[in-house]
């Protein structure tokens, strides 16, 4: 069975699939390129719970978890199918790794799942099932985390992480508006530390990397990168598209392993 090697996607803003981003076609690029996957596990940095949360439903709702955006956003839908069976594989494998995982029926996808999947898998009909980013955890628990799950990769199910390289909203700035140089920084010292295979200074980012707080006020849109480098079991990454958008928004993509 095909090795589908786990990703990390900075997802942006979900006017990522109307704008002139080059990020989208990235995805649905890297998608076309490989066999088609049975299954898919996503952590996305807008569904967030105090422990693990492997999420499924009978069919997915479309969450327009946003505002002020154009209305052509609010009528995209992403009703893709789920599996039960599959969420409890998940389940079963975080348990057994000795974390406290909860199985639970859900409504929706929120926009970091929803957005790169429409362009990725546009017909819904791969069964996806969620996991819950951990906010109150640091990056190696959400490593553990992918670790654990490192083995459905060569069993069809594409694994992804969901989230930002760098996200501070305060700092946006208008199209066209010249880079941070704290942004580039940040994102070339991940981008170093990937292609090295260095998991010990990424999960030490807080500490190591250059303008750790002004790139990411709080860790959510970051922690679902250690996820993904998890179940690639640390191998190294290789980069599918850089680039900062609106002055601050890394929107680099990743294949690990």
């Amino acid at each position: 069975m095909h090795y589908f090697a786990p990703l990390f996607l900075s997802h942006g803003g979900p006017d990522v699939l109307i704008n002139q981003s080059p990020a989208r076609h990235v995805w649905q690029r890297y998608a076309a390129s490989q066999p088609r996957p049975r299954a898919i596990v996503i952590m996305s940095a807008h569904n967030l719970a105090r422990e693990p949360v492997v999420g499924w439903s009978p069919r997915w709702q479309t969450v327009y978890d946003f505002g002020g955006f154009p209305r052509e956003l609010y009528r995209l839908q992403y009703p893709a199918v789920s599996s039960a069976e599959l969420a409890g594989q998940v389940h079963q494998r975080l348990q057994a790794a000795g974390l406290p995982a909860h199985l639970m029926e859900a409504d929706g996808l929120d926009h970091g799942a929803w957005v790169p999947l429409l362009m990725m898998y546009p017909e819904g009909d791969i069964p996806v099932i969620t996991l819950s980013t951990l906010p109150r955890h640091d990056a190696r628990s959400h490593y553990l985390l992918g670790k654990a799950l490192a083995g459905l990769a060569a069993e069809g199910v594409q694994i992804i992480g969901s989230g930002s390289v760098t996200h501070n909203l305060y700092a946006l700035g208008a199209p066209g508006t010249p880079t941070q140089p704290w942004a580039q920084a940040f994102a070339d010292w991940v981008a170093d530390k990937m292609e090295a295979g260095d998991v010990d200074s990424l999960l030490a980012w807080r500490e190591q990397a250059p303008f750790a707080r002004d790139n990411h006020p709080t860790d959510e849109h970051l922690l679902p990168l250690f996820f993904a480098l998890g179940a690639a079991d640390g191998k190294v990454g290789r980069s599918l598209h850089r680039g900062i958008e609106y002055a601050s928004v890394t929107m680099d993509a990743w294949v690990l392993g």
